[in-house]
């Protein structure tokens, strides 16, 4: 399809598609002639991709550029390459190593996948932003002074890897890496603001069954 047709089908006005172009968000067509170029579905998929990014995600272009690069590269092997796209995303800052909440909270994580027994996770820590939001986020509830047992924790945890498991379901459904790797960001930008919603929902439900509306 030429420019105008991809215009035309993905709702984005030409002259965004070409700042895409230009800003390395979006490949470039096969050229034609030196004023046209030809585009195929998967820029208008990837282009799909980059709208959500920025319009539902609220992400920077620079952003978007650094996700998408490890998203095409393929010299990194399936797990690297989904994990660094979605680390690229923005995370909590690291915390203070010196706190004493932090400090506990990183021995309680530690202690957790440990029981759970997610050694690939245990091998991640040092570079996984996902172990540091975990972190941020026990260290906030004990400075707190809410006392969530290791019990809860692991039923908790339970549960994300049942969640997990289907994340990648998902993700096998699609047939290239570099989809794969786009799904998991999709999954990551607007499927985690559903399944809070859900959540929000089923709590709502669970209190109105346990408390009515009174």
């Amino acid at each position: 399809m030429r420019l105008a047709e991809l215009s035309r089908r993905s709702g984005v006005s030409t002259a965004t598609i070409k700042y895409y172009l230009r800003e390395g968000l979006l490949p470039s067509g096969r050229q034609i002639n030196t004023t046209t170029a030809e585009y195929g579905d998967e820029h208008l998929r990837r282009l799909r991709l980059v709208r959500a990014m920025i319009q539902v995600g609220g992400l920077p272009v620079a952003t978007v550029r650094e996700v998408l690069g490890h998203v095409d590269d393929e010299s990194l092997g399936r797990t690297i390459r989904m994990g660094a796209a979605l680390w690229a995303l923005p995370q909590v800052p690291e915390p203070d190593a010196q706190d004493e909440y932090v400090q506990a909270a990183h021995r309680e994580v530690d202690q957790l996948l440990e029981e759970l027994g997610w050694t690939n996770a245990q091998a991640l820590v040092t570079i996984s932003p996902a172990y540091r939001s975990l972190v941020v986020a026990v260290a906030a509830f004990r400075r707190l002074g809410y006392d969530w047992t290791s019990e809860r924790m692991v039923a908790y945890a339970e549960l994300m890897h049942r969640a997990a498991a289907l994340d990648l379901d998902f993700v096998e459904t699609h047939s290239s890496e570099a989809e794969k790797a786009e799904v998991a960001v999709i999954g990551a930008v607007l499927a985690e603001p559903m399944l809070q919603a859900l959540r929000r929902l089923a709590q709502e439900e669970e209190s109105a069954r346990r408390y009515g509306f009174e």
